[in-house]
C-alpha cells in the first residue's frame, strides 16, 4: 500500500482546475479577430437620452460615424428609466472593443442597456460603409422606441 495515495490526486485536481479555467477563455476567441481598422483615428462621438412624452429619445437622431474604424461612442442619460440602445450588427462578433461606466450588454436584444441617468463609453468597431437604422427602447415604454439613423463614411484619414 502507498505511504501517499494523495500525491497524484492533487496534481491532477490541479490539471482538472487549469483546464476548466482555459476553456472559458478559450470559447470567447472563437470569433475571428477583426482587421486593423481603416483608420488609426478613434474619435469620440456623444450620443444622449432624453425622455419626451415619457418615451427615450436620442440625440443626435443622425448619427454619423466612420465606416470600418475603432470609436468611442459616449453615452449620456437623462432619461428616468433604463435605455436599451440597439443597432444591426454593430453589438455582435467582438464589434465592440470595451464598455464601461453604466452600460450593460443585453445580448437577446443584441445591444447595450444605459442604467437610469447614467453614463458610459463604448469602444466600438463600426462595420462597413453604409446607411443603418439605430432604436433607444426604454425599459417602461417598449412599445414606442426611438428609431434613428446611423450613416456610416469611409474614413477620411
Amino acid at each position: 500500500m502507498p505511504r501517499h495515495p494523495n500525491r497524484l490526486r492533487i496534481p491532477a485536481a490541479l490539471l482538472a482546475a487549469a483546464v476548466g479555467l482555459a476553456l472559458p477563455a478559450a470559447a470567447r476567441a472563437e470569433g475571428k479577430p477583426l482587421p486593423p481598422p481603416a483608420s488609426d483615428v478613434m474619435p469620440p462621438v456623444e450620443l444622449t437620452v432624453e425622455m419626451r412624452d415619457g418615451h427615450p429619445v436620442c440625440q443626435p437622431a443622425e448619427l454619423r460615424l466612420p465606416a470600418d474604424t475603432n470609436v468611442a461612442l459616449n453615452v449620456v442619460s437623462r432619461a428616468d428609466q433604463p435605455v436599451t440602445i440597439t443597432m444591426p450588427g454593430q453589438f455582435e462578433n467582438g464589434r465592440v472593443l470595451h464598455a464601461d461606466g453604466d452600460l450593460v450588454h443585453v445580448a437577446s436584444e443584441k445591444g447595450y442597456t444605459v442604467k437610469r441617468e447614467g453614463r458610459g463609453q463604448l469602444r466600438l468597431r463600426t462595420v462597413a460603409a453604409g446607411e443603418k437604422t439605430f432604436a433607444c427602447t426604454g425599459a417602461n415604454s417598449r412599445s414606442n422606441p426611438f428609431e434613428g439613423k446611423v450613416i456610416l463614411t469611409p474614413p477620411s484619414g
